[in-house]
């Protein structure tokens, strides 16, 4: 889509701290973080939120999840935990209409979710 931010991002149009891409995902450090680590796992491909998705997106579903992992190991957020997050809608806080999800951690995080 010509005119996201992440699409601009992944395909490298716009800088951004990039810590990991490969064929499907770019993950990057936000510029605005809610925690010591706050990464971005966004795909290459344009996705509006989790409402557009289908069947057909749920290995694409799973790397994220994978590649959270992994980033969260490097990262050293494992041991002591780290939250992932995929708002969806403006009424959730979404505020850039491309799925992404959040990686945070590298402190306790505040807001008890279950």
């Amino acid at each position: 889509m010509a005119d996201c931010l992440f699409c601009k991002i992944a395909a490298k149009q716009i800088p951004a701290s990039i810590v990991h891409e490969d064929a499907d995902l770019v993950a990057f450090k936000d510029i605005a973080p809610q925690a010591p680590v706050h990464v971005l796992i966004v795909p290459r491909v344009h996705i509006e939120s989790l409402n557009a998705l289908d069947e057909c997106h749920g290995a694409l579903m799973g790397r994220i999840i994978v590649v959270a992992a992994k980033l969260a190991r490097d990262l050293g957020l494992a041991e002591g935990g780290y939250r992932l997050v995929t708002n969806c809608g403006p009424d959730a806080g979404q505020t850039v209409f491309h799925l992404h999800t959040h990686l945070l951690g590298g402190t306790p995080l505040s807001g008890r979710m279950g």
